[in-house]
C-alpha cells in the first residue's frame, strides 16, 4: 500500500503517475470501508480524489494554503495530510471531525461546515499575504452546488479586484446535496457542453481568468492544469468537471441518496439501522402533501436540503411547482416566503436549525417587519441533534426569540405539531416558526389546542403546589418525569406546564403562579444565554419566587455525547430534583 506509507504531501510527490493512479485507487478503498462502519459523507468524497491528490502534488502545502468549501470533500485530504489512520484504523475513526479543522493540522486553515465560504475565506488569506508581501499560493475549492449561496457570489464579484495571485477551483458535478436548483447552472451546463469556450461564461463575466478541465477525475489532465496556474500573477478560475460518487457504483447511481450514509452492509450497501417507519420528516412530507392537494396557494421552500421535511426525489415530483428549492441560499429562501406571503400563498419553509442562523437579517428586516404570514420549521434544533461544532441545533432560541412580531411555536408531541403547523398556515397575521420536536412521534395524551392565535398562553397539564416546572417543546417529558420524581422523593405535587410559545410570556399565570409557589424551574433544549428560561427569570426578578433555568451553557460544543451534556448541565431529574432540595 501507498497510503499508509504517506506521512504528509512530501511523500505525494514523490510518486510516479503509476503510483499515484494506485493511491487513488487505496484512497477510495479506505473511504469505503470507513464509511461502512462509520458513515459520513460519501458521493463529495468520492468525486474529488484525483483533485485532492493532484492539488498535493502540485502545490506545497502548508505555505501554499488550501481552502475548502463546506469541508464536506475533505476525507481524501485528511488521508494526506498526516491523517490516514484515521481511517485506515477503526480504532482511530474518530481521532479526526467529518470537516477542516486547524486544531488538528497545520493544513487546515479554517473549521468550516457551513457552505459557500471558501472563496471569501481565501480571499481574505490571499489579501493578508499581499499585505505583508509575502509569496506562496491560495487555492479556494468550491462546489457548484455551493455557488448559488449569495456569500460566494459576493466574494467571486470581489476575487478579481485583489490583483494578485489567487486560484479557485470549482469542482462541478451538476449535483448539490440534491440536484442543483437556479440560473447559473444553466450556464454551468453550457460550458461543459462547450468545452468551456461559450461566450457566456459566468466567471468570465465576474473578471476572472477561467481554464476549463472536462474530465476533472483524470489525474493527469487535473495535474497538467495545476501546474498551469501555479504562481499565477492574477485570480483565475479553474473548472474541473467530477462525478459526484466516482469509483463508488452506489453513489455513482444515486447521488443524492450517498451524498451522507450512515453505516452500511458492505455486501448489500443496505443501511445497518433500520430506517423505516415514521419519522418527523415523513410525518411533515405526508401533512404538507395533503395541505398542497387541497390548497393551490400552499407551497414547500427548501434551500438545497429537500429532505429537511421528508421530500424525497418522488415527493417532490408529485409536488410540482408547489416545491421551490432555492439552492443553498438561505437568505433568499426567507425573504421569498415573506414575498409569497404578502401576495396570498401560504409558504412553508423547512430549515435545519443550523443553518437558519445564516438568515438573521431577513428573519427580522424581510419577514418580521412586514409581519408576513409565512411559516418556518426548525429542524434538529436540539442537543440530541447534529454534533459536531459547525452544524449545532441550540442557537436557534436565542436568535430567534428576541425578533418582534415573530411567533414561535415549540410542540411537545405529534400531534400538538400537526395542530400548530395546521394553525401557521391557515392564519393571516403572524410570521410564525415552529420548532419540530425531536425523539419518539408520541401522541397527545390531552385534547390539543386547535387555535394559537391567542399568544404567550401557557398550557398547565398538571396544577400542584410549591414549585412549578415549565418544559418547553421535546423538555416537557422532562418535566413530567421531574415532577413525578419530585413527588416521590419530597412529597412535593408540582405544577407542570407547557409554555407552546417560545416568544413571549404568559404573565397572567406567571403572577397566579407567585401566589403559591416558590420556585419555578424551567428547561429548554438549547443555549441557556438569551434564551426562554431568562424572561422568567427577568419576570420574577423582583419578587421572593426563586428561579432555576435549565439548558446548555453558551459553548462550541464538538462531537459531544448528548448525555454527558445533559448531565454536565443538569438535565436530568434526578439532578434537577437534588438542586430544587437544596434550596
Amino acid at each position: 500500500m501507498y497510503l499508509e506509507h504517506i506521512s504528509s504531501p512530501s511523500d505525494v510527490k514523490k510518486l510516479s503517475l503509476d503510483e499515484l493512479k494506485a493511491l487513488c485507487g487505496e484512497i477510495r478503498g479506505a473511504l469505503v470501508e470507513k464509511l461502512s462502519r462509520h458513515g459520513g459523507h460519501g458521493g463529495p468524497n468520492f468525486g474529488f480524489v484525483e483533485a485532492t491528490v493532484a492539488l498535493h502534488y502540485v502545490f506545497e502545502s502548508p505555505k501554499d494554503k488550501i481552502v475548502f468549501d463546506v469541508s464536506h470533500q475533505t476525507y481524501p485530504h485528511k488521508m494526506l495530510t498526516g491523517r490516514a489512520e484515521a481511517f485506515l484504523d477503526p480504532t482511530h475513526y474518530d481521532d479526526v471531525s467529518g470537516y477542516s479543522n486547524p486544531h488538528e493540522s497545520e493544513h487546515d486553515h479554517f473549521t468550516v461546515g457551513h457552505t459557500s465560504t471558501s472563496v471569501s475565506l481565501a480571499c481574505g488569506l490571499a489579501k493578508g499575504r499581499d499585505l505583508k508581501g509575502e509569496g506562496g499560493n491560495v487555492i479556494a475549492v468550491i462546489g457548484d452546488g455551493s455557488l448559488s449561496g449569495g456569500e460566494a457570489l459576493e466574494a467571486l464579484d470581489y476575487a478579481a479586484e485583489l490583483g494578485g495571485s489567487f486560484i479557485i477551483l470549482v469542482n462541478d458535478n451538476d449535483m448539490s446535496i440534491a440536484e442543483n436548483h437556479g440560473g447559473i447552472y444553466g450556464n454551468l451546463r453550457l460550458l461543459r457542453e462547450t468545452g468551456g469556450r461559450a461566450d457566456c461564461n459566468l466567471f468570465r463575466a465576474m473578471g476572472l481568468d477561467y481554464r476549463f478541465v472536462a474530465d476533472g477525475n483524470d489525474l493527469p489532465s487535473v495535474i497538467e492544469a495545476l501546474q498551469a496556474v501555479r504562481d499565477i500573477d492574477h485570480p483565475v478560475v479553474v473548472h474541473l468537471v467530477t462525478e459526484k460518487g466516482k469509483g463508488f457504483a452506489p453513489a455513482e447511481a444515486h447521488k443524492e441518496e450517498w451524498h451522507y450514509c450512515a453505516p452500511f452492509d458492505r455486501e448489500t450497501f443496505q443501511p445497518l439501522m433500520s430506517t423505516e417507519g415514521e419519522s418527523w420528516e415523513s410525518l411533515t412530507a405526508d401533512f404538507m402533501m395533503k395541505k398542497m392537494q387541497a390548497d393551490s396557494s400552499v407551497c414547500m421552500i427548501t434551500s438545497g436540503t429537500p429532505t429537511v421535511l421528508g421530500f424525497t426525489e418522488d415527493k417532490r415530483r408529485l409536488a410540482g411547482r408547489q416545491f421551490i428549492d432555492v439552492g443553498i441560499a438561505e437568505e433568499n429562501a426567507v425573504a421569498l416566503a415573506s414575498g409569497i406571503a404578502a401576495a396570498g400563498g401560504r409558504p412553508v419553509y423547512g430549515v435545519y436549525s443550523t443553518f437558519i442562523q445564516r438568515t438573521y437579517d431577513q428573519l427580522s428586516q424581510d419577514l418580521c417587519i412586514n409581519s408576513s404570514p409565512a411559516t418556518i420549521i426548525v429542524a434538529w434544533a436540539s442537543i440530541y441533534g447534529m454534533n459536531d461544532v459547525t452544524h449545532l441545533g441550540i442557537y436557534d432560541i436565542p436568535m430567534m426569540s428576541n425578533i418582534p412580531n415573530l411567533v414561535y411555536l415549540a410542540p411537545t408531541n405529534r400531534d400538538e405539531y400537526l395542530a400548530m403547523l395546521d394553525w401557521s398556515i391557515e392564519q393571516n397575521e403572524y410570521p410564525v416558526a415552529i420548532r419540530m420536536p425531536v425523539g419518539p412521534l408520541t401522541p397527545s395524551a390531552q385534547p390539543v389546542e386547535k387555535d394559537f392565535s391567542r399568544l404567550n398562553t401557557y398550557h398547565v397539564t398538571h396544577r400542584g403546589t410549591r414549585v412549578a416546572v415549565l418544559g418547553l417543546g421535546s423538555f416537557f417529558a422532562l418535566a413530567e418525569q421531574t415532577a413525578a420524581l419530585l413527588k416521590k422523593e419530597a412529597a412535593i405535587d408540582a405544577t407542570v406546564i407547557n409554555p407552546r410559545f417560545i416568544t413571549g410570556l404568559d404573565e397572567k399565570l406567571l403572577r397566579e403562579l407567585a401566589a403559591d409557589h416558590d420556585v419555578v424551574i424551567t428547561l429548554e433544549d438549547g443555549q441557556l444565554e438569551g434564551g426562554f428560561g431568562e424572561k422568567i427569570a427577568r419576570f420574577y426578578g423582583a419578587s421572593d419566587v426563586r428561579v432555576l433555568n435549565y439548558g446548555v451553557k453558551k459553548a462550541f460544543l464538538d462531537r459531544y455525547d448528548p448525555e454527558e451534556v445533559a448531565r454536565e448541565n443538569h438535565l436530568t431529574p434526578e439532578l434537577i430534583v437534588s438542586d430544587i432540595k437544596n434550596l
